[in-house]
């Protein structure tokens, strides 16, 4: 047992599940680990930029840029999570019918604002809606939540009228009417990746992060909205 706590660094979309599961290695080993969520693109730049942690979690290509870069240790890398796109309203507003490709799309069409995340799930959401040809007629509407801010506050306050972003952090907001995940043949899912950063100090970082990524966690992360990574 250490008497150091084991400092990471994450994206926003895995604060929750991160801080359970870091919970849970604390009472198993009594090592704790302290997560600091931020921005994604905030947090490869910091781990970029030299600073000090003993791992990072973010989604996969991310981790994937920065080991080849040198800033994480490869041969540590393990998938923790898989995190899908959910789609939200409202509180009280209409709910429009998103449940096949061709309703989502006249969803998308009629909506007067759309909200959408930074990092993989929005790049996705863009490509989709380029896919249908639909890109520059939405694209006035389109309203881009900062980094590290919600996609379910933009859609809370009326900022936007039809949101994307992963289930897990829509889940539980105030203010917001959650419609289900992307029909059938539409998944947006992204693979949160977890890796020993190079700097690392702490004997138990790649221990903690097999703890986290371990099958065992499986309900745990269900919970958050969440998934084991397949393959």
């Amino acid at each position: 047992m250490s008497t150091h706590p084991l400092c990471a660094i994450s994206s926003m979309a895995t604060r929750q599940v991160l801080a359970e599961l870091a919970e849970r290695y604390r009472q198993a080993t009594g090592t704790e680990v302290q997560v600091e969520s931020v921005g994604g693109v905030d947090a490869a730049r910091r781990v970029e930029a030299g600073e000090a942690f003993d791992l990072v979690f973010l989604a996969s290509d991310a981790i994937d840029k920065l080991a080849a870069l040198g800033h994480v240790r490869p041969e540590s890398r393990r998938a923790v999570v898989d995190s899908s796109v959910a789609m939200a309203v409202k509180a009280g507003a209409p709910q429009p019918d998103v449940g096949t490709e061709d309703a989502l799309r006249r969803a998308v069409l009629a909506a007067r604002s759309i909200g959408y995340s930074t990092g993989p799930s929005g790049t996705a959401l863009l490509k989709l809606f380029e896919r249908w040809g639909i890109a520059e007629s939405v694209k006035p509407r389109l309203v881009q939540a900062r980094a590290g801010v919600p996609v379910g506050s933009l859609v809370a306050s009326g900022e936007a009228e039809l949101g994307f972003q992963q289930l897990s952090e829509l889940m539980n907001l105030e203010g917001i009417t959650l419609l289900g995940g992307m029909p059938p043949g539409l998944a947006i899912t992204t693979t949160f990746t977890g890796a020993v950063a190079a700097k690392a100090q702490h004997p138990q970082a790649q221990a903690a992060l097999d703890f986290m990524a371990s099958p065992d966690t499986a309900e745990l992360k269900r919970r958050h909205g969440m998934d084991v990574p397949q393959g």
